[in-house]
């Protein structure tokens, strides 16, 4: 396992690139990357079971891992250029036209680590599911893992795709939904409250376990323990309670930043409270 404060200095990192990447081209998703953070410095960097940076789309023998809430795609971006897959200075490109690094992650452009364009909300846990059965008959004993948002319950799709699974026992396979209660219009609980979802999870014959997303420790041992878990007769959910824009504090806890970028003194406040340990691209 990597060193917890090593994790806890590249996640830095990442919230330093987020928030300079969506400044520079002036759109973007800033509050729920900066929420992720800890998440994708965990799973790329101590957690998933890997070949990067030799990526094919096949993903045979390797863990996989898919990103259904795309467009908070400047957290999955920042991770894959720093473990290898691609140029950190390309992160200078983020939704620039011609550019590989698009709002939403796209599969046209063959960007290495991207498995399957995202952002259509509720999406995500089928493909997941899709892949998780093919490893099944494959004898491929590596696991799939999906990341979800909150808001993103809200879908019918997501539920039809969760009931498949628990009923067919698609046990190679970890969900993990970020839930910092904030979407696009509002707080989850004023758009469409989503009731006790570890609950709804449970009765649809899920394993489910909650865990703090900004703390680095429980993100490292919750993901060790999901894959102690594997091969149980039941899919995991992995039930994040994050803080939207964590890491900046005039945007944490709020909606109002879900979907807009900072401009030049917000920015500066920003990379005042983000330590630079990398090295800026």
């Amino acid at each position: 396992m990597a060193e917890l404060e090593n994790l806890k200095k590249i996640a830095s990192q990442v919230r330093r690139d987020i928030v300079r990447m969506v400044h520079k081209r002036q759109s973007g998703h800033p509050g729920g990357s900066l929420g992720c953070a800890d998440l994708f410095t965990a799973l790329y960097f101590d957690h998933l079971r890997l070949k990067s940076p030799d990526f094919n789309m096949d993903g045979t023998d390797e863990d996989l891992f898919f990103l259904s809430n795309g467009h908070i795609s400047p957290v999955f971006y920042s991770v894959l250029a720093h473990k290898g897959y691609f140029p950190v200075a390309e992160l200078s490109t983020f939704r620039a036209i011609g550019s590989r690094l698009q709002g939403h992650p796209t599969t046209h452009d063959k960007l290495p680590g991207v498995r399957v364009a995202s952002g259509s909300l509720g999406q995500g846990l089928s493909v997941a599911i899709g892949a998780a059965l093919s490893k099944k008959l494959n004898a491929d004993d590596k696991l799939v893992y999906v990341l979800m948002g909150d808001g993103e319950q809200q879908e019918g799709q997501i539920w039809e795709a969760a009931l498949y699974a628990g009923s067919r026992k698609v046990d190679n396979l970890i969900a993990i939904i970020d839930y910092n209660g904030q979407q696009i219009d509002g707080a989850v609980k004023d758009v469409m409250p989503l009731g006790d979802l570890a609950a709804k999870y449970r009765a649809f014959d899920w394993e489910v376990i909650e865990f703090d997303g900004n703390d680095m420790q429980s993100v490292v041992q919750t993901l060790n323990l999901a894959r102690k878990n594997a091969g149980n007769q039941k899919p995991q959910l992995l039930l994040m309670k994050t803080v939207m824009g964590m890491g900046v504090d005039f945007m944490m806890g709020t909606h109002k930043w879900h979907g807009i970028a900072p401009n030049d003194e917000q920015l500066d406040n920003a990379l005042l409270q983000l330590e630079e340990t990398l090295g800026d691209y």
